[in-house]
């Protein structure tokens, strides 16, 4: 009988699809000559990603467009949040056609590539939401950031921008500079 034993690293990976470790014991058995195929311990280790949540949003996301809000109390926002949200979706003509809503204190660990990976979302508004919270390096509130082909607007928590002046104005020049 032919020795089917292979070491080639191309095809063993025809046979072993997830990694494979060979395991040096402290001491070595004497195998018997006239076996047709030598004994190797494998150990594989199986690397197990978590599966993305189920995102609960409101909206269609026809236009690719994330709306993040963090309240942990409502599903948007109180009464004064969600009427300033209302305006800020009309000042840059958007209906809920357009959008996904999504109220990120419900999926604090969902990163910013979990979140493009199920939105694959071209513009993102996050108020309330930091972008170290979504694992992106530091960017300043209420002014247009890109992330490779995505814009940002890292912005205030819709019930303390409701009372910041100074925020939805920098907010609003923002929003114009996109172009919607």
């Amino acid at each position: 009988m032919a020795n089917e034993l292979t070491t080639s690293g191309d095809g063993l990976r025809l046979f072993f699809t997830d990694d494979v470790y060979l395991v040096k014991e402290a001491e070595s058995q004497q195998i018997p000559d006239s076996l047709p195929i030598e004994p190797v311990q494998v150990k594989v280790a199986a690397t197990v990603a978590a599966a993305p949540p189920e995102y609960k949003f409101l909206g269609n996301n026809k236009r690719n467009i994330l709306i993040l809000v963090n309240d942990p109390l409502h599903e948007v926002s109180d009464e004064k949040g969600r009427e300033l949200l209302r305006k800020i979706v009309k000042s840059v003509s958007l209906s809920a056609n357009d959008f996904a809503l999504l109220n990120y204190h419900q999926y604090p660990d969902s990163s910013y590539a979990q979140l493009m990976a199920h939105f694959t979302s071209t513009i993102v508004f996050a108020f309330g939401v930091s972008s170290q919270q979504l694992g992106l390096p530091v960017h300043p509130e209420n002014v247009v950031v890109r992330e490779g082909e995505v814009m940002l607007i890292f912005s205030a928590e819709l019930k303390r921008l409701e009372a910041d002046m100074e925020g939805k104005k920098a907010l609003w020049g923002s929003l114009k500079k996109l172009g919607l």
